[in-house]
Formats: C-alpha cells, sequence, structure tokens
C-alpha cells in the first residue's frame, strides 16, 4: 500500500509537477499554451476538494472494510482518468492540426498590432463590417434559392397541367365508351323488336 501515498501527491499536478494557475496569462501567452492550461486547470478540479468524499460516498461499505484500498483504488482512478483525457486531447489536436492553427492565429494578431488601422474592418464596427462582407452572400444564396424554387414550381405547373390533360381525356373516353354502349343498346333493342314482329303468327 505504499503507492497510495505516492499516487496521492502525483494526482493533481500539471506537467513538470507545477500548478496551472503558476502559468500567468495575458497578452504574450501563445493560444497553445492557454490550451494547455485550461486542460491542466480541468483535470485539477477532478481532484478538488471533497472529490474523495464524494468517491467514497459511493462505495461506503468497500470504504468501511478497507479505506487504505479505497484511497489506493481513488487515487489509480484518477491518475487512469487524467491520463486518459490527456491522450484524447492530444489526439484531437494531432488530427485537427490545433497547434498549427493556434500559432498561426497568434502570428496574424501579431502582425495585426504593427497595424495602425483595422485592415478588414473599415468602419470600425464589426456588426456593421459583417454585415457588409456577408449580405451580399446571402443575397446572393437567396436570389439562387429563389430561382430554384420558381424552376420547380413551373416544372410542378407543368406536370399538374399534364395530370389534368390526362384526366380530362380519361373522362372523354368514358363519355364515348358511354355513347358506344347506349348506342349499341339501342340497336340491339331495336333488332330484337324487329325479330319479334317478323316472328309474329300471321
Amino acid at each position: 500500500m505504499a503507492e497510495v501515498s505516492h499516487g496521492n501527491e502525483a494526482v493533481g499536478k500539471g506537467p513538470e509537477g507545477s500548478s496551472p494557475e503558476s502559468v500567468p496569462v495575458d497578452t504574450t501567452v501563445s493560444r497553445v499554451k492557454l490550451l494547455d492550461t485550461i486542460v491542466d486547470t480541468f483535470l485539477q478540479k477532478l481532484v478538488a476538494a471533497r472529490s474523495y468524499e464524494r468517491f467514497t460516498n459511493c462505495y461506503k461499505h468497500f470504504h468501511q472494510l478497507d479505506p487504505e484500498v479505497t484511497k489506493w483504488v481513488y487515487d489509480k482512478f484518477v491518475a487512469q482518468l487524467q491520463t486518459s483525457i490527456r491522450e484524447e486531447i492530444s489526439e484531437i489536436k494531432e488530427e485537427g492540426n490545433l497547434e498549427a492553427v493556434l500559432n498561426s492565429l497568434d502570428k496574424i494578431v501579431e502582425e495585426g498590432k504593427a497595424h495602425g488601422e483595422p485592415a478588414w474592418r473599415p468602419s470600425g464596427i464589426p456588426e456593421k463590417d459583417l454585415c457588409s462582407v456577408m449580405a451580399p452572400y446571402f443575397l446572393q444564396q437567396r436570389n439562387t434559392l429563389c430561382h430554384r424554387v420558381q424552376k420547380q414550381e413551373a416544372k410542378n405547373q407543368e406536370l399538374a397541367d399534364a395530370v389534368l390533360a390526362g384526366r380530362r381525356q380519361v373522362e372523354e373516353m368514358q363519355q364515348q365508351v358511354q355513347a358506344l354502349r347506349q348506342a349499341w343498346q339501342a340497336l340491339h333493342k331495336e333488332q330484337t323488336e324487329l325479330l319479334s314482329v317478323l316472328r309474329a303468327p300471321e
């Protein structure tokens, strides 16, 4: 159980055993270091005050049976959790190439300090300049969508007209069939009457 005390000392410390609060956060700190500081601060809060107490409350019976083992399990759990979170964040940084992106952003900010006037904000009002840049794009998109809607509506109208024309043709065919049927029935009636007259006794 000697690992209990050593694990407890290791848990809650950032890289190289330094506290994230010791890193001065000002305009000179790079965004990569600021991100690492935020991660370290978050990991430290995992072992904040009463975190062990809350852990033991979830495993009261086990803690009562062997407090030292419970503390050892807690230290191992927190250390493994911190390691897993660091690995996940490192993978995200690698997949998104975050360090290069953040360093490039720092470079852009530093280069922007040398300019006396805003380069992409002629009015100096971010909302107004953003609208002036984005409004034409959205208007173009709206016009494109309106054109597509009108084209689709015209196509739908053509299909609707074709359906109506087809219905009218069907109705006309039904009327023709009905007329032929009535004509045939009339002819059949006349033939029947003629035959009955011819067969009548003299």
